[in-house]
């Protein structure tokens, strides 16, 4: 946890399953940190679908297909494809479009970009 947020910027509530990683350690950890733990009941992933989903789409739609060989390797391939996430991948719940908005272009010839090592293609006009 501390390696993820900052201890001045940590959040104030953690909704998390049940997995025997979350031992003694980490709870006092939280607990320094002033974060709320709030456990889902055992086995129910769908308490948690958001993550759940996005879980299974980073699996899905990147790490599956990869050979990680450190945690350096696999930072980067994260850091990726959350850039890949959030400009470029459609979504259907924002009307075919990504989290950070992007307008159409309308003219020009279209250019295939290369991401993830060729996992996936974003397609531009140029």
């Amino acid at each position: 946890m501390t390696d993820a947020f900052p201890w001045d910027e940590a959040p104030r509530h953690l909704i998390r399953d049940r997995d025997g990683a979350f031992g003694p350690t980490y709870t006092r950890r939280i607990r320094a940190m002033r974060i709320r733990d709030h456990p889902t009941a055992p086995r129910s992933p769908w308490q948690n679908g958001y993550v759940e989903r996005l879980i299974g789409s980073i699996r899905g739609e990147s790490l599956d297909h990869l050979i990680v060989s450190d945690e350096a390797q696999l930072r980067r391939g994260l850091k990726n494809y959350a850039s890949y996430y959030n400009q470029v991948r459609t979504h259907l719940s924002l009307e075919k479009n990504a989290p950070n908005y992007r307008w159409p272009q309308k003219l020009g010839a279209i250019a295939s970009i290369s991401i993830l090592g060729g996992l996936h293609h974003q397609y531009v006009r140029v």
